[in-house]
């Protein structure tokens, strides 16, 4: 299958490892990815932050871009949702129907990793071999908006020698949120401190989950403690840096 790759404009200028890791493991599974050096970002931040007409340009070269793609894989859950859920939207705001109803059709060939894997694809045993104790976080746009539902976990349980461990009160928000956790900090470093305290009572070393961005803030507090407490030491994944680790020859 021919996959076009939409990397995230976090993942691409934070967390590029997310992208190669991605392409690693679809070339692995045996498809073609393409990556468009055009693409920038989805305009999420611009339509959540109250200026859905700033985004109108990246919805059209979203649009663009992706067009002619059998299908286009988001490594975010986030991300993932604004484009299903705001580029017609913001398209037709704008009162340009053509685009909206373009963005709609590219819209319904976009899926998040795991959403690509299982459904498209028809796979959970990616041949990964991950010998850590895991615990997985689902992130809220990608519970609420993308409705992942269990397939990010379907995937981590066929992977070998894995221990993977509930996370308790998984549901609830690490307080990222985007430009939430800068206009209410007090508030994210409350339920980022809740977060961390559910981690450290599974006892994992890894945290995973399908957004960058969220590991990117969980990851910022683990660094901040010490070795010395329970959930000091444990480092952040993507699901699609564990997916694409094979066993050392």
């Amino acid at each position: 299958m021919r996959i076009a790759l939409f990397v995230t404009c976090l993942a691409d200028t934070i967390a590029p490892r997310v992208g190669i890791a991605t392409v690693t493991l679809l070339r692995r599974l045996g498809h073609r990815v393409t990556f468009d050096p055009a693409q920038t970002c989805c305009g999420q931040m611009h339509v959540n932050s109250g200026y859905p007409r700033q985004a109108l340009p990246l919805v059209r070269r979203y649009v663009e871009a992706y067009e002619d793609a059998e299908a286009v894989v988001v490594p975010s859950g986030s991300c993932t949702g604004s484009i299903r859920h705001q580029h017609a939207v913001v398209a037709e705001a704008a009162g340009d129907h053509e685009l909206a109803a373009r963005a709609r059709a590219v819209a319904a060939r976009t899926y998040e990793l795991s959403e690509l894997l299982v459904d498209v694809l028809g796979v959970t045993d990616v041949g990964a071999t991950y010998p850590h104790r895991v615990t997985y976080h689902p992130t809220c746009h990608s519970l609420r908006m993308t409705r992942v539902g269990d397939r990010p976990l379907r995937l981590l349980r066929r992977v070998r020698d894995i221990d993977l461990v509930e996370l308790p009160a998984a549901d609830e928000c690490c307080g990222f949120g985007g430009t939430f956790a800068l206009k209410n900090a007090d508030t994210s470093a409350a339920m980022l401190a809740d977060k961390l305290r559910h981690i450290g009572s599974t006892g994992a070393r890894v945290v995973t989950a399908g957004d960058a961005s969220c590991l990117l803030h969980i990851g910022g507090g683990l660094a901040r403690l010490t070795t010395s407490t329970p959930h000091g030491g444990v480092r952040t994944a993507h699901l699609a840096e564990i997916l694409a680790t094979e066993a050392t020859p």
